[in-house]
């Protein structure tokens, strides 16, 4: 791995070295990981590499950046259930499957929150958009229930119903576990939707 400059857009290159010291090669700067924390939020895209063996160690530094900030006071964005039901789909039939799945409902989510956020901006200029948290919310469920359908093929075909469970003859280990997921997922939008209608 060079120690060359990065090219113009490309992601920039971290280096972390043995004494867990992170090395920006684009500001030529030790940085922190609250430093590797506002470069995401501010969308600077990054790599993260091992500085001794040239691994990628992207997925685990930003895993580590979750940790860090979970455990921040009133930082918490991750369930307890949410986790326990995620720890069990490690070893799963279905393992494959969750990535796309939740970056499927996180990218649906964060469209979203930039339409919420827009929506206070002119909230504040004196428009009233609350009306349309309801609507946002209700476009979430869809394509949440989507990706369900999309990955658990078995019950694609059988009609929704509120409140049901899967059949007696779907895998218990996955397909009932995707639709625990979603579930979660479920309980986090309305959460969401009772938290903008108060402000």
């Amino acid at each position: 791995m060079s120690d060359t400059k990065n090219a113009p857009g490309a992601p920039i290159t971290i280096k972390k070295y043995a004494n867990r010291r992170l090395y920006n090669t684009a500001s030529s700067s030790y940085v922190t990981l609250d430093h590797l924390a506002q470069m995401v939020k501010s969308g600077e895209d990054f790599v993260v590499y091992d500085a001794k063996t040239g691994e990628e160690i992207t997925r685990s530094v930003l895993t580590q950046i979750i940790f860090e900030e979970e455990n921040k006071s009133g930082q918490n964005l991750l369930p307890i259930r949410f986790l326990r039901q995620l720890i069990r789909f490690y070893g799963d039939s279905l393992q494959a499957l969750v990535p796309g799945y939740l970056e499927l409902s996180m990218e649906s989510f964060s469209k979203n929150h930039e339409q919420v956020r827009s929506m206070m901006q002119e909230a504040f200029g004196g428009k009233l958009p609350f009306q349309h948290f309801e609507d946002l919310a209700r476009q979430n469920l869809k394509l949440f229930d989507r990706a369900v359908r999309m990955f658990t093929p078995m019950s694609a075909g059988l009609p929704r119903q509120e409140g049901s469970s899967p059949d007696a003859d779907t895998d218990p280990s996955g397909a009932d576990q995707i639709l625990e997921l979603k579930s979660q997922l479920e309980v986090m939008q309305r959460q969401l939707d009772k938290i903008t209608k108060t402000l």
